[in-house]
């Protein structure tokens, strides 16, 4: 997926979730470890968010992207990025799919810790 591509779909992410009353406190952090398209509050819990688009369904939709390989990079990075915090809030992580140009599908808590 190109960068502009990308970058609209974390667009419309972000857009979908400041419409599910969300914050967003950063996009796409980065860090030596990877990166975080989108840290947002929810009520006084830290969501961070993995935004996947998939145009084309032959290789699987957006969640199927989300490889354990992926969820550790994404934990790991995490944990980098509460280490800047002054204290821990209660967070999770949630992953925003688009498929085709379907509308939005959130999905809360695919990683368990």
């Amino acid at each position: 997926m190109s960068i502009a591509k990308g970058a609209a779909a974390e667009q419309t992410a972000a857009d979908f979730l400041v419409a599910q009353r969300l914050k967003i406190v950063a996009r796409n952090w980065r860090c030596r470890l990877g990166e975080i398209d989108l840290i947002a509050d929810d009520r006084g819990t830290l969501v961070f968010v993995e935004v996947r688009k998939r145009s084309d369904p032959r290789f699987g939709d957006a969640a199927a992207s989300i490889t354990p390989a992926k969820q550790a990079k994404l934990i790991a990075t995490a944990q980098l990025y509460l280490s800047t915090l002054p204290r821990v809030p209660p967070c999770r992580f949630d992953a925003v799919l688009i498929d085709g140009n379907g509308a939005p599908r959130w999905l809360k808590h695919i990683i368990e810790q």
